[in-house]
């Protein structure tokens, strides 16, 4: 099958949509959570991902905070006023879809989890020995995590070797060895100095990794997002990529 795997979309309905075009024609699509947060489109994206073929959804940490699940306080000044905007904004369709959403999942040679599969709502995998500490916890070949909104692979050859980190190239298809931990990025809100949607193509009778970068008209979103008056720290950082 020809699967999308997205993460991190954040409300932005503008990116969303542009990755799905450019993806073109998939089987199933795994989302890893966090539909909502920063942005001004949470229900508008939690609308349009429910429509996407084989859907597979987890929920994120903005997602749960949104629901009231997870306190405010844990997250930063600016996350907290957009968090405190989505959760008004919310309609309840939207969080009676969030709150159905499980935190870890396992696809066949793939587990699922929106941070880490030893904290799935939290964890972020950032750096070698956190994601070396990671591998006890998921007993397939591959997991598949966001929450970073860095597209990154995280390698183990064998359970006695270093974990090496690899930052896959756009548009390179790379054939999956076990076992990994890969990180398809953020549609919505990327945070590696490049402003393109992000998002992977996962093949799997095949094992292969595919990541994929597609622009976006973003003064559209910073403009729904100025007319919403979400922070401006945010309007800003999706130009840059930071």
């Amino acid at each position: 099958m020809r699967i999308l795997v997205i993460s991190d979309i954040h409300a932005n309905l503008t990116a969303l949509e542009a990755v799905l075009a450019d993806a073109g024609d998939v089987d199933a699509t795994w989302c890893l959570g966090d539909l909502v947060g920063y942005g001004p489109d949470p229900n508008e994206c939690i609308a349009r991902v429910r429509q996407l073929p084989n859907l597979v959804c987890l929920l994120g940490n903005h997602d749960s905070a949104a629901l009231g699940q997870i306190e405010v306080d844990a997250f930063n000044p600016d996350a907290r006023v957009a968090l405190s905007w989505t959760s008004k904004a919310l309609s309840k369709e939207s969080r009676e879809f969030l709150l159905k959403l499980p935190q870890v999942l396992v696809r066949g040679e793939v587990t699922l989890a929106h941070g880490s599969p030893r904290q799935p709502v939290w964890e972020y995998l950032l750096d070698l020995r956190t994601a070396t500490l990671n591998f006890v916890h998921f007993d397939t070949p591959y997991c598949f995590v966001g929450h970073t909104h860095l597209p990154t692979l995280f390698h183990m050859p064998d359970k006695t070797a270093r974990v090496h980190l690899i930052v896959p190239q756009p548009s390179v298809e790379l054939s999956m060895t076990p076992r990994a931990i890969l990180n398809p990025g953020s549609v919505g809100q990327p945070r590696d100095r490049n402003s393109m949607a992000s998002y992977a193509i996962y093949t799997d009778d095949k094992s292969l990794w595919k990541l994929q970068r597609v622009s976006y008209d973003i003064p559209a979103v910073q403009a729904r997002m100025q007319a919403a008056n979400l922070p401006n720290r945010h309007i800003q950082r999706i130009s840059g990529g930071w």
